[in-house]
C-alpha cells in the first residue's frame, strides 16, 4: 500500500559540466534551488450546487478521479462496501470525463457528484450529507 502522507525536500543544481540533476542530498546545498512539488489532491472537502450537470438524478452517484488517487480509493471501498452504485470516470485516461471535469470547474481529486451536488475530495460524513 502506498502511503498517503510523504514528506521530503528535493532540489534541483547544475553541475559543473552543465548537467541538471534533482534529489534529495545536492553536493553544494548552497547552489541548489529547493523544488516545491505539490499533488493535485483535495486537502480539505468542499461542497457546492451545479446547476449546469446533465444527470440530475437525486440519488445517482458520479465519480471523477485517477487510478492513483488515495482519496479515490478510499471512496471506491466505501461504496463497495456499502452497495452503493456509482460510475466513476478516470480523468487521465477519458478526455471526455477530462473535459467534464473541466468544465465542472475542478481542480483536485476526486470529484463526486450526486444530482446536483458536488464534493471536492471525499470523506463518509461529507458523502453521506450529499447522498441523502
Amino acid at each position: 500500500m502506498i502511503p498517503l502522507l510523504a514528506s521530503a525536500e528535493i532540489y534541483k543544481w547544475t553541475d559543473e559540466s552543465g548537467r541538471v540533476h534533482y534529489g534529495d542530498t545536492p553536493s553544494d546545498k548552497g547552489a541548489a534551488e529547493k523544488v516545491i512539488v505539490e499533488i493535485n489532491s483535495y486537502k480539505n472537502v468542499t461542497y457546492e450546487n451545479i446547476e449546469f450537470y446533465q444527470d440530475t438524478s437525486s440519488t445517482r452517484v458520479t465519480m471523477y478521479g485517477t487510478s492513483w488517487c488515495g482519496y479515490c480509493k478510499k471512496a471506491r471501498q466505501y461504496f463497495k462496501q456499502n452497495n452503493i452504485a456509482y460510475i466513476e470516470y478516470d480523468i487521465e485516461k477519458d478526455a471526455r470525463a477530462k473535459k467534464t471535469y473541466d468544465s465542472l470547474g475542478s481542480k483536485g481529486v476526486p470529484v463526486i457528484i450526486v444530482g446536483k451536488k458536488k464534493m471536492n475530495g471525499f470523506s463518509v460524513d461529507g458523502f453521506m450529507s450529499i447522498y441523502k
